[in-house]
């Protein structure tokens, strides 16, 4: 680990983790604290990236330039799944059936729905716009209200989510 920092937004201050590789892990407000370390001039420049993408996201625009990300925590699996769904376009929704039938294992939609929970790097690598099936929300490892607030940035309103926020 080269170095744990936070990031304050209108939304709460979320909290970031940097490997010698790039950014690997980004956790919603309340989810982790971030230990104060120094990081090296490399680690400031990814973490000046991942502020201004996450800020650019929040506020409902495309991420632009990303940092480098370390996704070399998970299994090989886990990562297949991440790499697809990091390939899901900015105001898209996939389900986790077509994300089994991209990676060659159309049947694997619950192991898809079990890496999608494990995804280190939440709003970077979209697991928000992975859907469960006939477009219903599913799960989301953040709770659904950061799901339906994510998705609502990119213009994507489902019906599930309009119905859940009359109700909240």
């Amino acid at each position: 680990m080269q170095g744990t920092l936070q990031i304050q937004t209108s939304e709460g201050t979320f909290c970031t983790a940097y490997s010698a590789r790039g950014l690997c892990s980004l956790n919603f407000p309340g989810r982790a604290k971030p230990t104060a370390t120094e990081v090296s001039q490399q680690v400031q420049h990814w973490h000046r990236l991942t502020s201004k993408t996450l800020e650019r996201m929040l506020a409902g625009k495309p991420p632009g330039e990303l940092p480098p990300l370390d996704l070399s925590a998970g299994t090989p699996f886990q990562q297949e799944v991440w790499q697809a769904m990091s390939k899901i376009a900015w105001g898209c929704t996939a389900s986790y059936g077509d994300l089994a039938r991209d990676i060659g294992r159309p049947a694997a939609m619950r192991a898809v729905g079990a890496a999608c929970g494990a995804n280190p790097i939440p709003v970077l690598v979209p697991c928000h716009r992975v859907l469960a099936a006939h477009g219903k929300l599913g799960g989301f490892s953040s709770g659904l209200d950061w799901k339906i607030k994510l998705l609502a940035l990119e213009g994507i309103v489902l019906p599930i989510a309009s119905e859940r926020l009359a109700v909240a």
